[in-house]
């Protein structure tokens, strides 16, 4: 995408980040495009992003993916990295439009979690993830609203800002250990809820899956497919 061929420039004039969170997904940006920029409207990720780069055309600013305050027409390419389902589909998707050159190519990526390394593991990982479920339940946890990532690419299509709406799977191998294993499965939000709410380590289930990934995976680890879903729209 970088070589913007729809457009026949070297590389994109300006590459928006919605819900760019820390800037993992933007910095990506930093030697592929003219001008960079994140919107993100939490002020301690903003700062931690804002803290990770000192690229003079990369920048932070406050604000939603429904509202960026951006020009109409200002942006090559806008991206969504693990984020759109967060997001009001319909003006999201009308905000992306406006902010688009014509030709113009907006990319939501999701991972798919977790990757796929060890059955073993992968059993544990969803046994653990069903007893959270059961645990929000009896503690009348509830998180924000959101959209399935299933429908994305349906959205996408039904939204009528895009002529052309594809979704491309992609994978890259990583090194997956134990203890990135149990980092996999503390990182959703619903895990975090449950956990504060006072109730173990032990209780959500991780000690399990902990020992599980541990002898599945062994001391050095195995490599983990780690797999994306990509849904792109051409304005």
């Amino acid at each position: 995408m970088c070589s913007c061929s729809w457009r026949n420039t070297a590389q994109p004039e300006l590459v928006v980040d919605l819900g760019s969170g820390t800037g993992i997904s933007t910095f990506i940006w930093t030697h592929r495009a003219r001008q960079v920029i994140g919107i993100e409207p939490l002020d301690a990720m903003r700062r931690t992003a804002e803290a990770s780069t000192t690229a003079p055309h990369v920048r932070f600013q406050g604000g939603f993916a429904q509202h960026t305050d951006l020009p109409a027409g200002a942006a090559d390419i806008v991206i969504c990295a693990q984020a759109l389902h967060w997001m009001e589909p319909d003006s999201t998707l009308a905000e992306v439009a406006r902010i688009l050159r014509a030709g113009g190519v907006f990319a939501a990526y999701d991972y798919e979690w977790p990757p796929t390394v060890h059955w073993e593991a992968e059993r544990a990982f969803f046994q653990c993830m069903v007893r959270v479920q059961e645990l929000q339940q009896t503690y009348g946890i509830t998180g924000p609203q959101h959209w399935a990532k299933s429908e994305h690419l349906a959205r996408l299509r039904q939204s009528g800002h895009f002529r052309h709406v594809k979704e491309v799977v992609l994978h890259h191998i990583e090194l997956c250990t134990a203890e990135r294993w149990i980092g996999y499965a503390l990182s959703p939000g619903h895990v975090t809820r449950v956990l504060d709410c006072g109730v173990s380590e032990t209780a959500v289930g991780l000690d399990e899956l902990r020992q599980v990934a541990q002898g599945a995976l062994g001391e050095r680890g195995l490599p983990g497919y780690v797999n994306y879903r990509v849904r792109v729209g051409v304005k």
